[in-house]
């Protein structure tokens, strides 16, 4: 293989997941993207993951190991492939806090998009469901919860370099004494072969068969907590002309579809269920607004879409949003959580004018999510990790 005017061996890289295309979320979305590209610049991959989906055509290796299998189950055999794995690799990729993967002499590289403590508390009701991220670095909490704590912190202590989406998650990192050299902000980006569609908004709604002249509030995403569709449908009492529209699943859809009921706003809330990601610019492009208000963000590649495809976005005023999203020009950042200016703004958003102003502005501030920074300053990290090893 020639890389750059010199025959050398491809560089084997484990990379270690959680989650992988086709499962809809921004670290599938990333890789799915990321590999094939940096498979040009002289790298041979070998993908990890969970899942049950087909795991062929790729252009490189993909194992997973299915959900049919009990959790510990499933997490011993994570962990024993994981270390076949890593013996025959140059360097492990890490795309996420948590998985079960032993100790292995290898150059480590971390991918941290949030805080996997708090996302575990949040999840077990081990914490109040409006705890902030940022008070929960500091404060002492249950004894199981500090656990969880010092072992994201040691995880994060232990990788040779940390890649990070965002200036809030590098403050938050470094924030578990993890030494700063260590932690490098590369801004998730969108793919450059990555085009609107071809219909205009009238179009993608025929296609999906809604209403031309409807008034539609997206989602896409995981159901979780921490995601806020539960304000969302909260919110839409003060909308009656509004259908919130969500793609996506998780443990939280039963919970979302009682909790429309009991609002008696279910008939203006669909759930799609798992959508292929191909169809998502679609979705979007039928929308008025994409709206993500979530307790926190890395930074949403789900954003990045949106004001992509040209649809204005809702967002929470919290962690990466605030790096994506511009507050009256490509859309509204909402204070979180409060239920009162959720509903304020999107009682602003869909009065007379306003959408079409922010969709105008759609492409102001995406030059920094520049898919060729991406690749360069991620190979190049790479690179230079070999290099010190």
């Amino acid at each position: 293989m020639k890389i750059h005017g010199t025959l050398r061996s491809p560089i084997r890289v484990l990379i270690a997941s959680g989650i992988f295309h086709p499962d809809i979320g921004g670290p599938a979305t990333y890789l799915h993207s990321l590999l094939p590209a940096l498979q040009e610049r002289g790298y041979a991959f070998h993908v990890l993951t969970y899942g049950d989906a087909p795991s062929d055509g790729y252009g490189y290796p993909v194992e997973r190991i299915s959900f049919k299998h009990g959790m510990l189950r499933r997490r011993r055999l994570y962990a024993r492939r994981y270390a076949e794995l890593a013996a025959q690799s140059d360097l492990i990729y890490v795309n996420a806090l948590g998985l079960p993967r032993p100790r292995v002499a290898k150059p480590l590289v971390l991918k941290i998009v949030g805080d996997y403590a708090w996302e575990r508390a949040l999840h077990r009701r081990w914490i109040a469901p409006d705890t902030d991220l940022d008070a929960f670095q500091k404060r002492l909490d249950l004894p199981h919860v500090e656990w969880f704590k010092a072992r994201r912190a040691r995880e994060a202590r232990e990788a040779d370099k940390i890649i990070v989406p965002s200036e809030h998650l590098r403050r938050l990192v470094i924030g578990w004494r993890v030494p700063p050299e260590r932690v490098q902000v590369i801004y998730n980006a969108l793919e450059p072969n990555l085009s609107a569609p071809a219909q205009t908004q009238a179009q993608a709604r025929v296609a999906l068969g809604w209403q031309p002249e409807g008034r539609y509030l997206l989602y896409v995403g995981r159901l979780i907590a921490l995601k806020g569709v539960q304000y969302l449908i909260q919110a839409l009492d003060s909308l009656p002309e509004v259908t919130l529209v969500v793609a996506g699943e998780g443990d939280y859809l039963p919970r979302l579809r009682a909790l429309a009921e009991r609002c008696n706003v279910a008939a203006r809330v669909r759930f799609l269920g798992k959508v292929p990601h191909a169809q998502v610019p679609l979705l979007m492009r039928a929308a008025d607004y994409l709206a993500l208000y979530s307790s926190t963000e890395g930074l949403s590649h789900t954003l990045l879409e949106a004001l992509r495809v040209g649809t204005p976005v809702i967002a929470s005023a919290r962690g990466g949003n605030l790096e994506v999203v511009r507050h009256g020009v490509n859309g509204l950042l909402v204070p979180h959580p409060d239920l009162s200016a959720l509903r304020s703004a999107l009682g602003y958003a869909f009065s007379d004018g306003v959408r079409d102003a922010l969709a105008a502005g759609s492409a102001v501030g995406m030059a920094r999510f520049s898919w060729q920074t991406l690749l360069d300053q991620t190979d190049a990290a790479l690179r230079a990790l070999l290099e010190r090893r």
